[in-house]
C-alpha cells in the first residue's frame, strides 16, 4: 500500500488533480482510498459526482464516537472510497486537528486494508501549520507530490512545502517523488518547473496542460475520466497516474533561499524578452 500526500498552493488545483489521477488509477483496476484534508470537504466531490460527503468531525459532532467505517466512508468512481476530514465551525478551533482525529480513526476501524493499492490525502494549502504537516510527520504519507505552477507564489509555497519534507525526513521514511506542473500557460513554464526541480534535486514528474474541458467536467460533478474519457486531456492524467505508479525517485529535497527561487523565476521569465 503506497501512501501519498498532495500538496501545493491554495487554489493550484490540488484537488482536481488529486481526483483525475486517483479515477485514471481506479480505471487502471487500482484499489484507492481518498482521504480529503481539507475543511471546505472538496476533496472527493468529483469521484463521487457531486455527493457533498458528510466529514468526519461532523459525523463525530452529529452521532458520537460509537461509529461505524461505513458512517463516514462513501464509494465512488471505480470503486474508490473517499472520506473528507472536515474541520470546526468556522473561527473557531484548529482544522489541523480534523485530519489528526480522521486519520486517527480510519486507522482504528480498519479503513487501511491489505487489498488497498494507493492512499491519497489531500491536504490544504502550504506546511506552515502542524496539523496539516501530519501526514507527513505521523509518517502517514511516504510519498510527496507537490502541485505547482510557472508563477511565483505556488513556487514559493513550493519550496516552502520542501522545507517542511526536510524536517520530517530524518525521523522517517517521508520523501519527495516530484512536482506536478498544473499549467497556468504562462511563459517558459515546462522549462522553468523542469529547473525548479532539478534545483531542488528532484523531477518534473509530468506537466499537465491546461484544458477547459477540466472545467466542464467539474461543472458536471466528474472528473475528465469519467465525463469525456476520450478527451486528450483523459490520456493527459492516465499518463501522469501511470508515471506515479512506476516513479522511483524519491529525494529528500534541497529548499533553495528565497533570493536564488527569485533568481530563477527572473532567469526564465526573461527569455522572451531577449
Amino acid at each position: 500500500m503506497r501512501q501519498i500526500a498532495i500538496y501545493g498552493k491554495g487554489g493550484i488545483g490540488k484537488s482536481t488533480t488529486t481526483q483525475n489521477t486517483v479515477a485514471a488509477l481506479a480505471e487502471a483496476g487500482n484499489k484507492v482510498l481518498i482521504v480529503g484534508c481539507d475543511p471546505k470537504g472538496d476533496s472527493t466531490r468529483l469521484v463521487l459526482n457531486g455527493l457533498n460527503q458528510k466529514t468526519v468531525l461532523d459525523t463525530l459532532r452529529d452521532e458520537g464516537e460509537d461509529i461505524e467505517l461505513d458512517d463516514i466512508i462513501h464509494t465512488g468512481f471505480g470503486g474508490t472510497r473517499c472520506v473528507e476530514s472536515g474541520g470546526p465551525e468556522p473561527g473557531v478551533g484548529c482544522a489541523g486537528r480534523g485530519i489528526i482525529t480522521s486519520i486517527n480513526l480510519l486507522e482504528s476501524l480498519g479503513a487501511y486494508t491489505e487489498d488497498t493499492d494507493f492512499v491519497f490525502y489531500d491536504v490544504l494549502g502550504d506546511v506552515v501549520c502542524g496539523g496539516f504537516a501530519m501526514p507527513i510527520r505521523e509518517g502517514k504519507a511516504k510519498e510527496i507530490y507537490i502541485v505547482a505552477s510557472g508563477e511565483l507564489m505556488a513556487l514559493y509555497a513550493a519550496n516552502n512545502i520542501c522545507k517542511g519534507i526536510c524536517r520530517y525526513a530524518d525521523n522517517g521514511e517521508v520523501r519527495l517523488g516530484g512536482i506536478i506542473c498544473n499549467s497556468r500557460n504562462v511563459d517558459n513554464e515546462r522549462e522553468l518547473l523542469e529547473a525548479f526541480a532539478s534545483e531542488l534535486g528532484s523531477q518534473l514528474l509530468y506537466f499537465v496542460p491546461r484544458d477547459n474541458v477540466v472545467q466542464r467536467a467539474e461543472i458536471n460533478r466528474k472528473t475528465v475520466i469519467d465525463y469525456e474519457p476520450n478527451a486528450p486531456q483523459a490520456h493527459e492524467y492516465r499518463n501522469l497516474a501511470q508515471n506515479m505508479a512506476e516513479n522511483k525517485m524519491f529525494v529528500i529535497p534541497r529548499p533553495m533561499v528565497q533570493d536564488r527561487l527569485e533568481e530563477l523565476m527572473m532567469d526564465f521569465g526573461i527569455l522572451d524578452a531577449l
